[in-house]
């Protein structure tokens, strides 16, 4: 069968329950009632041994534009219309389909949400849905789609960029990716701290320039036609004079590899060129780092960057660098000049996040119309952090006489906090825990969301690149050191107002009074 995009990124970029749901909203008289859904992750992404104490948000761009495109086709509507159940009958009546083929758009849809590139933080709505029942219920597949990927490995780079201590990230892991996933992960991958890519055509959508050195098997090449290493070197650097990094360890590193480069530098810098880096791709990267560093001071190349890669995630390159500052003194090498001639090429662990692969985002109906108001709707769950937080609600960012950003605040829709008020900040689970600020320690209280989609177009203008890399900056300038932490971080504040947490507790009681109702009038 021929692969046809249009089936498989479309209307029908679902799942399966998402239709049978519609068309029982449809058959009840529900599917054009306006409802609310929020999308929100329940924990920071967690790697084994070392955890995030934030996340970046990320992938929003790509599902508002699936969004503007999306439509319900006379194709989408023919393929329901065959689709048959376990009795043999038609899952989906005509009655449905006409309606679906006619408001199969996301036209009546407004979406509020916190801008790409913030960093973000577990229950805090992240985007809020809000329009007729059937289409906000249809669209939930893609907005975890698009978002929980993104978010998870724009997450993943920003850590790994904290870890580099300044040193540039290049992001390599298309080759390692899951499909076309490679292209979502790159663009995250960006967003959240790499500096570069090698991935060509998001590259040229980001705005950024491709970067990529070469090989081992152009080495190999000419070593198996009766060549050397250095005829490879001198080839790459005849063909590339002024973007020479060349790959040193294919044969010797600190033998061959880096005293050929060298050889090779020297020509380059005869002829007025400037040589840019080598590239190390195996071994203790540290202990080879500093002996490349000190064969090439010696040569006077000094300057020149040393590309790391090979299996490289945060926690390996807070490791090299450590081990660079503790161990670079003892041969006479300065360990922060060092330091910042590095640069890390990050492939498999970033593009797959590796320690953790998915994020906890979830897409839950928080309120529906009744009558002339939206109605709270909630979920209970044995497991008290899985209990909704319901209704139309905003959330704000409450900075404190630091300027650091010290809680995230969920209120409900009408209420609006305001810098030098005293704030009660209630625990999102446990009642009796209340932080109380005073008006003087409120200096900045942030609004989160802005409405970026409604009539079926953004309303918002997408931001580029530099913008969403800025916010991840600011916000995390603004965040305390501990929260930043690669292992054990703080825990940053997720707060309700009391009274979201009045107002959801009066919820709570309310169904389980009637579920116990229920329960004493059916008897054992």
């Amino acid at each position: 069968m021929t692969f046809d995009r249009r089936y498989t990124e479309g209307l029908l970029f679902t799942d399966f329950y998402q239709l049978t749901m519609a068309q029982l909203y449809f058959r009840e008289g529900l599917a054009e009632r306006r409802s609310q859904f929020d999308y929100f992750f329940r924990s920071n992404p967690a790697y084994g041994e070392h955890s995030a104490g934030y996340a970046v948000f990320a992938g929003l761009e790509w599902l508002l534009d699936w969004m503007r495109r999306t439509v319900a086709t006379a194709d989408d509507v023919s393929y329901l219309r065959s689709l048959e159940g376990a009795a043999g009958t038609r899952l989906f009546d005509d009655d449905f389909l006409a309606w679906l083929r006619t408001n199969g758009t996301m036209d009546g849809l407004t979406i509020r949400a916190v801008p790409e590139g913030r960093v973000v933080h577990p229950n805090v709505p992240l985007a809020v849905v809000d329009g007729p029942l059937a289409m906000a219920q249809l669209v939930e597949t893609a907005v975890l789609n698009f978002l929980n990927y993104q978010t998870l490995v724009a997450t993943k780079a920003s850590r790994i960029r904290e870890a580099a201590q300044g040193a540039p990230i290049l992001e390599f892991g298309m080759r390692r990716a899951h499909e076309r996933g490679a292209n979502a992960g790159t663009r995250a991958a960006l967003i959240g701290g790499a500096d570069f890519s090698s991935n060509v055509g998001i590259s040229r959508l980001m705005g950024v320039r491709a970067k990529g050195t070469h090989a081992h098997s152009m080495v190999q090449a000419y070593l198996a036609v009766d060549g050397t290493e250095l005829d490879a070197f001198r080839a790459f650097a005849k063909l590339y004079p002024d973007d020479c990094v060349l790959l040193v360890d294919t044969v010797d590193t600190l033998g061959s590899g880096v005293p050929n480069a060298i050889r090779v530098f020297e020509e380059l810098r005869d002829r007025g060129h400037v040589p840019l880096g080598i590239r190390l791709d195996s071994g203790d990267l540290a202990y080879l780092a500093i002996q490349a560093a000190i064969q090439l001071d010696v040569a006077g190349f000094d300057e020149v960057d040393i590309v790391l890669s090979n299996n490289l995630d945060e926690l390996v390159i807070w490791q090299i660098v450590t081990q660079i500052r503790h161990e670079a003194p003892k041969y006479g090498v300065d360990a922060d000049k060092l330091v910042a001639r590095l640069a890390h090429g990050v492939g498999t662990a970033l593009s797959t996040s590796t320690g953790d692969s998915a994020l906890d985002g979830v897409y839950k109906l928080v309120a529906i119309e009744d009558g002339s108001s939206l109605r709270s709707a909630i979920k209970l769950s044995e497991s008290k952090v899985k209990t909704l937080n319901p209704g139309d609600k905003r959330a704000w960012r409450v900075y404190d006489h630091r300027d650091k950003a010290t809680a995230d605040l969920i209120t409900l829709a009408h209420e609006r906090p305001e810098a030098g008020q005293p704030l009660v900040l209630c625990h999102p689970t446990d009642q009796p825990r209340r932080r109380r600020m005073s008006g003087s320690d409120v200096r900045q209280i942030e609004p989160l969301h802005v409405e970026v989609f409604a009539g079926g177009r953004r309303t918002a203008d997408p931001a580029d690149l530099a913008t969403m890399r800025a916010r991840r900056v600011a916000d995390l300038e603004r965040l305390d050191p501990g929260v930043k932490r690669l292992m054990n971080p703080h825990v940053y504040h997720v707060s309700l107002s009391q009274e979201l947490w009045d107002h959801k507790s009066a919820l709570v009681d309310q169904l389980r009074s009637g579920v116990d109702e229920e329960a004493s009038l059916s008897g054992p």
